[in-house]
């Protein structure tokens, strides 16, 4: 881009995760992968009381019973673990009607575009339109009301989130201590390792003769290995492990989960080398280190994301629905081919990009405000988003390719920037929390059932 976009932010947002509620919705529609219908009818039916009241508010039976069914989803509680979930979800639930209202009281507000953007989000997840969404609503115990009530109570949290983590102030010297805490740290449990493997195995009762053949074969793979042949290709030849299709990949985990035989070997080494030979009661181990990082520090690559958009302002709700209604005719034109996405962009975005046909150039993780990065990593590449409603307007979002590229000095002290940044917005609201739960006026009625 030859010029600042409006969508940049002058500091990186608390979270990249989509919505919890939101993630939480795409699992509770009828029809979308993990739905679970209600176990029976009673149970869908059943009476609804006030549990608790939170200075006046009230939470009901219906919104404990609403957020166990996320953590019971597949699972069978006895009945005294029911209680318990029961016990914590509704604290869960008094814990966000506090943080709800505090926010509320510090003029954090969401109008109803932001929520029609959710909305439409949480529909185009599930394959749906939002017509078809809102009729399935009753199957999953929800009305259209209470759905977006949902949507935009975490909407809200998720802007008092992002402005804690805008006020979270972090120095250069915070970066300094960080990375030197964590400069040669051996301890295998705050490693982050990936091996892959060849085994070549070995029979319990073979002969010499048999053990050097396999010997020699593993001492073979690992000269191989070691002058730069392709180490999957290898693993699928010869490997006789579960995991040989997949390249002999044996996933990312703390180094303390890996066998101590492959600990020990690859301790000293860095991402790329092979150990090995290595022999065990299976037979010769070939490894290579895939990755080997701090698990606290940020991964030392990034997914970079090449992406344009349509802009069109809007400064209150109505003449943003009236920008989402004309970006949706256009949306409509685009994916059927009548008109190719940058000129669109050239001739009706309001942004800076237009004359670059709305190409905002390769995007890293937290350039761009919540709302805009959520709707982004959820499109494949070629495809166009519903509008998008942010603060800036409303936009259409098209991915054009992704790539992992390895982060500069520069890039990884911005992300740990960022990490620093989320921990110390989350101790502001845990200490708000605390302090807003004890000037509020909580009531306990009848317990959930």
């Amino acid at each position: 881009m030859n010029s600042p976009t409006p969508l940049a932010r002058a500091a990186l947002p608390l979270a990249r995760a989509a919505l919890p509620l939101l993630c939480a919705a795409l699992l509770a529609i009828p029809g979308a992968p993990g739905f679970a219908q209600p176990r029976t009818a009673a149970a869908a039916v059943s009476a609804d009381h006030i549990v608790a009241l939170v200075n006046g508010e009230p939470i009901t039976a219906s919104d404990v019973r609403a957020r166990l069914a996320r953590v019971e989803r597949g699972a069978a509680p006895t009945p005294a673990e029911r209680a318990a979930l029961a016990r914590e979800a509704l604290e869960q639930l008094i814990d966000e009607r506090v943080l709800l209202q505090w926010a509320q009281d510090s003029g954090i507000r969401v109008d109803d575009a932001a929520v029609d953007a959710a909305e439409a989000e949480v529909a185009r997840r599930n394959g749906l339109s939002v017509e078809q969404l809102r009729q399935r609503l009753p199957q999953a115990g929800l009305t259209t009301t209470t759905f977006r009530t949902q949507l935009r109570n975490e909407l809200t949290l998720q802007r008092l989130r992002e402005r804690e983590a805008n006020r979270a102030r972090v120095t250069e010297a915070d970066i300094d201590a960080f990375l030197r805490e964590r400069q040669g740290s051996a301890a295998p449990a705050r490693i982050a390792l990936e091996l892959a493997q060849v085994l070549i195995p070995v029979p319990e009762n073979a002969g010499a003769e048999e053990v050097a053949r396999a010997r020699e074969l593993a001492d073979e793979v690992a000269r191989r290995a070691r002058a730069g042949e392709d180490f999957a290709a290898l693993a699928q030849r010869h490997s006789k492990a579960p995991e040989a299709a997949n390249g002999g990949r044996l996933g990312l985990r703390p180094a303390d989960r890996y066998p101590t035989l492959f600990w020990e070997a690859v301790r000293p080494l860095r991402a790329g080398d092979v150990a090995g030979p290595l022999r065990s009661g299976a037979g010769f181990h070939v490894l290579k280190v895939l990755t080997k990082r701090d698990a606290e520090l940020p991964d030392p690559t990034v997914t970079q994301t090449r992406v344009r958009h349509i802009l069109l302002r809007a400064t209150d709700e109505a003449s943003q629905r009236v920008a989402a209604d004309r970006l949706r005719a256009l949306r409509e034109r685009i994916v059927s081919g009548q008109v190719r996405f940058e000129d669109a962009a050239r001739e009706v975005s309001e942004d800076t990009s237009a004359r670059d046909g709305g190409a905002l150039g390769w995007a890293v993780p937290g350039l761009f405000v919540p709302e805009f990065e959520q709707a982004m990593d959820a499109l494949a590449p070629g495809e166009v988003s519903a509008p998008v409603a942010s603060r800036f307007g409303v936009h259409l979002i098209q991915v054009l390719e992704r790539r992992e590229v390895e982060r500069s000095p520069a890039e990884m002290r911005d992300a740990v920037r960022a990490l620093l940044r989320q921990r110390k917005a989350e101790e502001a609201i845990a200490d708000a929390l605390r302090e807003q739960r004890g000037r509020a006026y909580i009531e306990y009625r009848e317990p959930p059932q």
